[in-house]
């Protein structure tokens, strides 16, 4: 089965809240842009009751049923209210009963993407990733959008995708994803690279100079050949030293989409991208997608 045809297309999960109904507008839009189908899922955590212990429900309760009917409901309305004329992507729905983590992460096996609302405000009123929406980071097998809700609808469509280099395998499938996010939208594609994550006098003796020259090198050498292949896409470079996520969350104020690997180290030791794809996901204001 190839990529683009894999059975659930673009996988949005649902759950009532508007987190959710944020990313069924963006993933409806994501489906028409790549004509794909649009599936509408709904997990429901199985009722655990308490004799015999420990034993669950073989069946949906009722009441859990009719909760997930409305949840469908509500995320088709918002699928059909975000259309602005054009038309519907194939639209299909499913209500499964299991852990709701296992069950999506065994779903994004069979799916081209898979977008997640984040999951609000903690009790500072810091915006903070779900358990959900994190676990998906971690274990999904393709690409994760998580969409945060109060911004999305104000995103400038003529701003450009942002894009992480650190020069992993995981940082190169983002590369090849940023580049099509880029082409599709037809806007221009910001790269940034940080030759550093821990400022530019780390280690006694080293030239930073000969480190912000390597980190040069591997920004060119991993957007050649895409650049090639699509030359309909603007490229800007930029290269920073110091708090890869710092410099990710500030330049996406002026992005419509980031683009970041799911992890791997880059091109200087320790600098992890699953630490900095995390953390750009709970904070940045735009849609982040997350590729493994």
């Amino acid at each position: 089965m190839s990529d683009m045809t894999k059975q659930f297309g673009v996988l949005v999960c649902v759950d009532g809240s508007s987190a959710s109904d944020a990313a069924v507008a963006w993933g409806t839009r994501e489906a028409i842009m790549r004509k794909l189908p649009i599936t509408l899922m709904h997990a429901v955590q199985p009722v655990v009751v308490g004799w015999p212990e420990g034993q669950l429900y073989a069946d949906m309760p009722e009441w859990q049923h009719d909760d997930a009917q409305h949840v469908i409901e509500q995320a088709r309305k918002t699928l059909n209210a975000g259309l602005a004329g054009a038309r519907a992507p194939e639209t299909r729905t499913e209500v499964v009963y299991s852990g709701v983590v296992p069950a999506l992460v065994e779903a994004s096996k069979d799916a081209w993407m898979i977008v997640a609302g984040s999951q609000g405000l903690g009790a500072l009123g810091r915006l903070l990733l779900g358990s959900v929406t994190t676990g998906l980071i971690h274990y999904a097998h393709c690409p994760v959008a998580v969409i945060h809700s109060s911004e999305t609808a104000a995103l400038d469509t003529n701003a450009p995708v942002l894009l992480g280099v650190d020069g992993s395998p995981a940082s190169e499938a983002a590369t090849a994803l940023a580049f099509d996010e880029a082409s599709r939208r037809e806007v221009g594609l910001r790269a940034l690279h940080v030759w550093s994550d821990v400022g530019v006098f780390p280690v006694l003796g080293m030239d930073w100079r000969d480190r912000e020259r390597e980190g040069r090198e591997i920004l060119a050498e991993r957007l050649a050949g895409w650049q090639e292949r699509y030359p309909d896409v603007h490229v800007e470079r930029l290269l920073f030293c110091d708090k890869p996520s710092r410099w990710l969350l500030e330049e996406s104020e002026r992005a419509q989409l980031v683009v970041v690997g799911s992890r791997g180290r880059g091109g200087f030791p320790g600098m992890l991208l699953g630490s900095v794809s995390s953390a750009v996901a709970q904070s940045a204001k735009v849609p982040v997608l997350v590729v493994r």
